[in-house]
């Protein structure tokens, strides 16, 4: 009778050698190996045997003791610091040096700018295109994986985590364009932002740190993800969330990219203060910025911020300015309210027609007092808007008389005045 147990045995015995010698393989010969053998041929072409026998082999590694880091990125990409390697293929070229130069590798490692999981030697594991690894390398395949053109886009989420309070990054273009956006639109007025700013819209100072569980994605008929979810929110918010205030800005995609990305860098970091020598660690507005903020929360016209008519109305004369000036200007609500539709502004309040009378029962609640008191704010707002008028004009007469005194002419007094 045929027995089975010994060529099982020697089949078993043969597997177990053979994984032995696979496992043994790969670490006598480690898939960075190949890397470090291609860069030590490039550099005997370039520079020469002598300086060829000198690159590193093995495991190489940036420790960052003060932040408890190591990125051992260097083990493959193995001339980031090196002239003349500028025109190299990756993993091999010289990293720019306008950006390494204030940003020492020594001190900076990779993985704070550029994402990646840093103690890993194989590339998957690297690049952090694994199940359960939140920090992917921020590449090209990531920008791709997202539909963003410009490969270096999310690098800019990095980079204002550190620069997040500076007015403008040399090299971050859509962070900045998002800078400037948050100013012109007046953002603050609804959220706070970086301690500072009004109560109707949700605080953004640390948005970068809700978890994604947070939000519903239901709505999205791209990748479901946090990037498409702030961007298809600020492109159409009433869409995400039916019952926000926020208004529709018009934003085009590029501007909505940009937003996103500086929403998702406004959170908490690790990064050591001793890491950023001279950045700017808070918040400071400018004299002009916070008297127009001030004038929005706490001037003659906090009614109408307070009960949101300033996302789409101007109250010019009192200080309240809106973003999207969708209405007409209330200052002059006094005047409108007649003209339009042949009432007087008291009557018109109490008694809506129009697209107010959707407004003031649906949007804005107002009850019976909160509309007598909107009734002398405007009527308060439309003699300032009258005095405002007359002391300008009372200007350019002035203006116009003493260019006429000195001897210009009148033609010259009249350009004067017609140049915005």
């Amino acid at each position: 009778m045929f027995r089975w147990d010994k060529p099982l045995t020697w089949v078993a015995a043969l597997i177990t050698l053979a994984l032995t010698g696979v496992l043994i393989a790969g670490e006598v010969y480690p898939p960075y190996r190949r890397y470090q053998l291609e860069f030590r041929r490039l550099v005997e072409e370039r520079f020469g045997p002598e300086r060829a026998a000198a690159t590193p082999i093995g495991v190489q590694q940036v420790w960052l003791p003060e932040s408890d880091r190591v990125d051992r990125c260097t083990t493959c990409h193995l001339g980031m610091t090196w002239q003349g390697l500028e025109d190299a293929p990756q993993p091999f070229a010289t990293h720019p040096v306008e950006i390494l130069g204030p940003h020492p590798l020594e001190r900076f490692g990779c993985t704070w700018c550029h994402g990646g999981q840093g103690p890993a030697t194989e590339l998957p594991d690297a690049h952090g295109w694994v199940e359960h690894w939140e920090e992917p390398l921020l590449d090209s395949q990531l920008a791709a994986a997202y539909g963003v053109d410009d490969r270096a886009a999310f690098l800019e989420l990095r980079c204002n985590t550190c620069h997040r309070y500076d007015r403008e990054t040399a090299g971050a273009p859509y962070v900045n364009r998002a800078k400037g956006i948050v100013e012109r639109k007046g953002c603050r007025a609804c959220h706070v932002i970086n301690e500072r700013g009004g109560s109707i819209g949700p605080d953004l100072t640390r948005a970068g740190d809700k978890s994604p569980e947070q939000y519903d994605y239901s709505r999205l008929t791209s990748l479901p993800s946090l990037l498409e979810w702030h961007a298809g929110h600020l492109q159409s918010p009433k869409s995400f969330s039916p019952e926000s205030v926020m208004p529709d800005f018009g934003f085009s995609r590029e501007d909505a990219l940009s937003l996103t990305l500086l929403l998702l860098s406004w959170g908490e970091t690790d990064v050591p203060a001793d890491l950023r020598p001279g950045a700017i660690l808070r918040d400071v507005p400018t004299a002009e910025e916070a008297e127009r903020e001030r004038m929005m929360r706490e001037g003659p016209g906090r009614f109408f911020v307070e009960k949101t008519c300033f996302i789409c109305h101007d109250v010019s004369s009192l200080g309240i300015e809106s973003a999207t000036k969708i209405g007409p200007d209330l200052a002059l609500a006094v005047e409108d309210a007649p003209r339009r539709f042949g009432r007087t502004l008291d009557d018109f309040m109490m008694n809506p027609s129009g697209t107010m009378s959707v407004v003031l029962s649906k949007q804005i609640p107002l009850t019976p007092e909160e509309r007598r008191e909107a009734v002398r704010l405007l009527k308060i707002a439309h003699e300032r808007y009258l005095e405002q008028q007359s002391q300008r004009q009372s200007e350019q007469n002035a203006e116009r008389q003493a260019a006429t005194a000195s001897g210009a002419g009148p033609a010259a007094a009249n350009e004067e005045e017609a140049s915005p």
